[in-house]
């Protein structure tokens, strides 16, 4: 096989999670390093709930993704399609081959649209959208603004997705809105979840559910969006518990697709091969490969058990920055270890937040210990919206924080 380039270290993906691993590589002294990723434009999509709530805009979510690389980093400007751990190549959609002596993998996650009966002629249709593409969260924001009566449908589907609390948040900003305008008392909200609750964490939870009491939603716990008509726009949704279908027509909905690893990772040996859903297999802690030494993850594609967030990439890249680099120069058994932090900052109305912190053992794990966290603020919102952009360009990326 024809070896087109060679890097110490080649990364997978130039997210959040690639550029930040390669920021801390960088700084631990490493070099050679190379990053796959087709993209030219770079987006913080934590943002994109705001977008679609009418508090931010689009654009303010998408830099060039030149802006973000570190320098000294190789871009490798393509799109992975094959690896193979036991040669240490990765394959590129255009013919080249890719050496590497560590490989990490973090290409993202990929959107089943097909998935569910109808969403994706759905969320071309006019009466309904979705905050996790760029194109559509504008578009969630008209809906909202436009809805003065009538029922409007949020949705989540089964199975991990990057911020799983985001399908809940698009609600509370659009039933905040229509309090705000007078017009709730005429909406019918109902936000569908898969879930036995609306958190995993009892003590947000118990938060949540006095959000929802107070806009007057009616929670379908345990249950599934399962087909979708957009021309007659009925939403077919199935309560798991009892297997009773219930047919909803809306005036607005908002949809999440399932979501999974992407196909040409699923075909790799990496895969989980239990997993339907492809994501690598790792080792929970050590962010590392159970069957390849040589091969990391984190993000998205990862099989961690973790909620899929930013903030839980942000503890995860110092982990695997620090075990690759005791690993090329050393040796040994990997030295860091990840719990299993994320933070899922839900927002809760159009001025006030609620930052949900916990670990693998869903343990409440607060930042800041002195405020009271498990209670919806507006200090927590300016958080939402100012800070952690903020934090995310200037300081993750870098790998400062």
């Amino acid at each position: 096989m024809t070896t087109h380039a060679h890097h110490k270290v080649l990364i997978v993906g130039g997210g959040a999670a690639g550029v930040t691993v390669a920021a801390r590589l960088l700084r631990l002294g490493l070099r050679d390093i190379g990053l796959v990723e087709p993209s030219t434009t770079h987006y913080y999509q934590p943002l994109w709930t705001l977008v679609g709530g009418g508090r931010a805009r689009a654009r303010a979510s998408a830099r060039p993704q030149r802006s973000v690389m570190p320098k000294g980093v190789s871009w490798l400007r393509g799109r992975a399609e094959t690896v193979d751990p036991e040669q240490r190549t990765v394959g590129l959609a255009d013919g080249r081959t890719v050496g590497y002596d560590r490989l990490v993998v973090c290409p993202g996650i990929q959107l089943d649209w097909d998935t569910v009966p109808g969403m994706a002629q759905a969320v071309v249709a006019p009466h309904t959208s979705s905050n996790y593409s760029y194109e559509l969260a504008p578009k969630t924001w008209e809906l909202i603004r436009s809805l003065r009566s009538g029922t409007a449908v949020f949705t989540m589907p089964s199975g991990p997705i990057k911020c799983g609390g985001a399908p809940q948040k698009i609600a509370y900003l659009a039933a905040d809105h229509w309090r705000e305008q007078g017009v709730l008392k005429n909406i019918r909200v109902v936000l569908v979840l898969p879930t036995p609750g609306l958190f995993g964490v009892p003590v947000f939870a118990a938060e949540l559910q006095r959000v929802a009491a107070r806009y007057g939603i009616e929670v379908r716990t345990n249950s599934e969006l399962t087909e979708v008509d957009p021309d007659g726009r009925d939403a077919v949704v199935v309560d798991h518990s009892s297997g009773a279908e219930e047919s909803l027509r809306f005036d607005m909905m908002h949809v999440v697709p399932p979501q999974s690893a992407p196909d040409w990772l699923k075909a790799t040996p990496l895969a989980d091969p239990a997993d339907p859903a492809g994501y690598v297999e790792i080792d929970r802690h050590t962010l590392r490969h159970v069957r390849y030494p040589e091969v990391f993850a984190l993000g998205d594609a990862g099989s961690s058990p973790n909620s899929k967030t930013g903030a839980a990439i942000r503890k995860q890249a110092p982990v695997v920055a620090r075990n690759i680099a005791a690993g090329l120069v050393h040796g040994g058994p990997p030295p860091a270890s990840y719990d299993g932090y994320s933070s899922c900052p839900i927002t809760t109305s159009r001025h006030r937040m609620l930052l949900a912190e916990f670990d693998y053992a869903l343990r409440h794990r607060p930042t800041f210990p002195l405020i009271d966290t498990t209670r919806e603020r507006r200090d927590m919102w300016y958080l939402k919206r100012y800070g952690l952009p903020l934090l995310y360009w200037h300081l993750m990326l870098r790998g400062r924080a």
